[in-house]
């Protein structure tokens, strides 16, 4: 920049000249994409504030959604500070408010939903979780660090925890929950990590390879830890309101939660609410809090170009560094002034690009020691990113990467435009388009990728060859895409660049897809002659006409009718269907058996099914997998006749197994639970959390009791008090015990004593015995009550090992001529991944009314 330029008069910007333009901008569509009342002029101000500091912070937590959506908000929208949300795992151990996807489909989902909560916050985002069935997996509910660090592999976790710090040093950290014994184990693993982190960052002689890769040691200045109103160091005015927004931070960081659908987050909150507090726990230079509270998370730390300038003054170092230092900062108030005109802000932009790279040159050039020349490289680096996305919305340059097709196999040959429209007042000049694809690729321009000048309202673009080698790994839907595009293009003398990929996912394919409908199936060991009828659905992925042969691969004795068959498709997305009938030997024992489904096309075989995942909020993306039916082979006695209702939250697939094994099974509407006949159904079962997701039950409750007093049998399963759960929902009062962390049994072998064994419920249909507690996956149970009517029989005591067991987690009551059975048990995680004990103790429930109601005999008190 020019002296005269350097000289020139900062203009003074005034919000309310644009308040009324802005007013009402955050009222937008949740999506995948940017809503239309989200772009313009409020884009341009989240592009150009970080302009104006070059202070960074991180907040570190466990799973989607544990970021501190309000203060990330207020750091990035509000302060301009880079910031960041490092998140370890994606969720896959998670319940799901929106679907049935559990496990890896469920962390696909809420890693997407994620991403786009971050979009709204303008955060930097990271996850310590890098592929499917990561080391650093949600495998659910966790009572201890310890437990969580061994599982996750504790030197893998914080590798990569060191690893974040070192490449985006942040001067601030926040991990977002406290090491404390009522929180998630999961929570205060990050907790752990981060605050070893803090000193362990800066130590070369931690993760030394790491240094060996061109990653410098990085000291933050201060720990922050979550604190009360009672007792902090920093208070954030989150609840302030911006006219630029139209919001408080607060809402704002709402807004992002709001995309964590299949969480259920996301309030309403009014305006003027809410303060984010916070406690110094640690500084790098080792100051200890004091007694007044500080003004900001940044106290005493460089937080614009200035600062940095009078820091290397006091010290005596480079006066040039320093001038152009001081440069910078006239730079970015500049570019303020000039908000809100487009083209005086791109002007100021591109004039602030040149001062950057003048900068560089001469810290590079400098005397200064080497750890002060990272440092401002990295910030200056992390500017210049930034002054490439202010050039994007101050220019109005829109460029979009457009596949034919994001459904590829390998070998294919596909087409893909990369565009790019100028809608300013800026001329912009020699644009390059180009297309990246991964190592082995091919990507050939069709025509010209590069041009001259791109004038207002014009769109130039270039269209893509792109070849998929014939040798793909399975699609990772935590990878970077697969295709990007990069431009380039100059204004005002200096070059900018973008980066950008396309809208939904593009994946690479098996030519043919195969789905096995059941994905799990029951092998009845006392009716072994009974076929399992396995239907393939496969569906062509290949681009035009596809032929395929079918064939199943099963265990050693087990016999496949018939052996192949052959499909033809005309097209893509085609769907045809290929049915086998599946018999095991005669003397087939219990245990878990696999079948996979093959496709041949004569040259290579493939075993791949692709789950299609696709929400509004969040596009369209894939899980890939083997296609596999998982078969569990045990003896299972169900009653004939037995009519269950089953009343869905849409959470578990416990319905469908239950017809599998032979149970006739109906799905309740909302017009059946109000006015149908429910007396025709011997049990009925209502879903976890049912009250919460199935509007129709509270207003129909008394219909449910009657049923129950007139001889029917009810089985709920367990609900959290916010699902609008009261005691007297029951027919005796039942209270869930909070908080609900201290109410559940984690271990999933743990031992489970029957406290009635004499009960029908552990003897008919089927004798229960201490077996059938074996091999249970991830939890026992969750959301236990703490008090109850001492009418219901307790059926069993059960609790982590080391503490107070439970007594209410599995209870039963006469109510009537019929019975009532409320349940803990996490039949949803163990019957739709069969195990065995889930199964057939779920059928002896839903057998009550053909067997008898429940034992009269006296349960013993509640727990005070």
């Amino acid at each position: 920049m020019s002296q005269s330029r350097a000289k020139r008069r900062t203009k003074k910007w005034v919000a309310a000249s644009v308040s009324l333009v802005l007013a009402g901008t955050l009222a937008f569509q949740a999506g995948p994409q940017t809503a239309a009342a989200d772009r313009g002029v409020v884009d341009l101000w989240k592009a150009i504030k970080p302009l104006s500091t070059i202070a960074s912070a991180m907040n570190t937590g466990a799973h989607p959604d544990d970021e501190h959506s309000a203060t990330l908000a207020y750091l990035s929208l509000g302060l301009g500070v880079d910031t960041y949300s490092v998140i370890a795992n994606r969720g896959e151990g998670g319940q799901n408010e929106i679907g049935s996807e559990l496990g890896n489909a469920l962390g696909i989902i809420r890693t997407r939903e994620l991403q786009e909560a971050s979009k709204i916050t303008n955060v930097t985002l990271a996850n310590l979780s890098q592929k499917l069935d990561d080391p650093i997996y949600d495998f659910g509910f966790s009572k201890t660090p310890d437990e969580t660090l061994a599982k996750w592999g504790e030197d893998v976790a914080y590798e990569r925890l060191i690893r974040q710090i070192r490449e985006k040093r942040p001067d601030v950290l926040i991990p977002a929950f406290l090491n404390e014994p009522s929180t998630h184990g999961h929570h205060r693993a990050v907790n752990v990590l981060t605050v070893r982190a803090f000193k362990d960052a800066g130590n070369p002689q931690v993760f030394p390879k790491q240094l060996e890769e061109g990653l410098q040691p990085w000291q933050p200045k201060k720990l922050y830890v979550p604190a009360s109103d009672k007792d902090y160091n920093v208070s954030l005015p989150v609840n302030e309101y911006s006219e630029l927004y139209g919001a408080s931070y607060s809402q704002l960081g709402e807004e992002s939660r709001y995309m964590h659908k299949s969480q259920g987050m996301g309030r309403q909150i009014d305006e003027g609410q809410g303060t984010a507090y916070y406690k110094l726990q640690e500084s790098a230079d080792g100051k200890k809090a004091g007694g007044k509270p500080e003004a900001s998370l940044f106290g005493g730390i460089a937080f614009t170009f200035e600062d940095l300038a009078q820091e290397l003054d006091a010290k005596g170092k480079d006066n040039k560094v320093v001038k152009q230092l001081k440069t910078l900062q006239e730079d970015a108030n500049e570019v303020i002034a000039a908000y809100p005109s487009f083209a005086k802000v791109a002007r100021e932009v591109h004039g602030m690009k040149a001062d950057v790279k003048t900068t560089v040159e001469l810290v590079k050039a400098s005397s200064l020691e080497q750890a002060a020349k990272n440092d401002l490289l990295h910030r200056l680096a992390v500017k210049e990113k930034q002054l490439d996305k202010a050039s994007q919305e101050a220019t109005s340059v829109v460029v979009k990467v457009k596949p034919e097709t994001g459904e590829l196999i390998s070998g294919q040959t596909a087409k893909v435009t990369v565009t790019a429209f100028n809608g300013g007042e800026v001329d912009i000049s020699k644009v390059n388009l180009k297309l990246n694809v991964p190592e082995g690729w091919t990507a050939k321009a069709a025509g010209a990728d590069s041009f001259d000048k791109l004038a207002k309202n014009q769109t130039v673009k270039t269209e893509f060859e792109v070849t998929v080698p014939k040798q793909v790994a399975d699609f990772n839907p935590y990878a970077l895409p697969l295709i990007s595009a990069d431009i380039r293009y100059e204004a005002f003398g200096t070059e900018a660049s973008l980066h950008v990929v396309p809208d939904n996912a593009v994946a690479v394919l098996p030519p043919v897809a195969l789905s096995l409908s059941p994905e799990a199936a029951v092998l009845n060991t006392l009716k072994p002659d009974d076929a399992v009828s396995v239907k393939v659905t496969a569906t062509n992925y290949a681009p035009g006409a596809e032929k395929t042969k079918i064939s199943l691969k099963t265990p050693e004795g087990w016999t496949v009718e018939p052996a192949v068959q052959e499909l033809s498709f005309a097209a893509k997305y085609e769907t045809k269907a290929a049915e086998f009938i599946v018999k095991a030997p005669a003397n087939v024992k219990p245990g878990s058996y696999h079948l996979s489904a093959i496709s041949s096309d004569g040259t290579s075989d493939s075993s791949r099914t692709v789950q299609v995942i696709q929400y509004p909020h969040i596009g369209k993306t894939y899980y890939v997998k083997p296609a596999n039916l998982a078969i569990q082979a045990f003896d299972l006695k169900a009653p004939q006749g037995l009519k269950v209702g089953y009343v869905s939250s849409g959470f578990d697939n416990i319905d469908q197994v239950l017809r599998q094994v032979g149970v006739n099974v109906t799905n309740l509407d909302a017009k059946t639970v109000q006015f149908g006949d429910l007396s025709q159904y011997d049990t009925i079962v209502l879903g976890i959390r049912a009250y919460a997701f199935r509007p129709e039950l509270i207003p129909s409750n008394q219909r449910l009791l009657d049923y129950v007093k007139n001889g029917g049998n009810l089985v709920v399963q367990y609900h959290k008090p916010e699902d609008k759960w009261s005691p007297d929902l029951a027919p005796y009062p039942i209270k869930i015990g909070q908080p609900l962390i201290q109410w559940r049994v984690t271990d999933e072998n743990s031992k489970v004593t029957m406290l009635a064994p004499e009960h029908p419920i552990f003897n008919t249909p089927n004798k229960i015995t201490a077996a059938d507690w074996d091999n249970w996956i991830q939890d026992r149970s969750a959301y236990n009550p703490s008090e109850w009517g001492k009418e219901y029989t307790e059926l069993i005591s059960n609790g982590d090992p080391g503490e107070k067991e439970f007594t209410g987690t599995f209870l039963t009551a006469n109510y009537g001529k019929g019975t009532y059975t409320y349940s803990s048990l996490v039949w949803y995680r163990e019957i739709p991944n069969l195990v065995p004990g889930s199964i057939r103790m779920f059928v002896n429930m839903i057998s009550l009314k053909q067997n008898g109601t429940a034992s009269t005999s006296v349960a013993a008190a509640p727990p005070k």
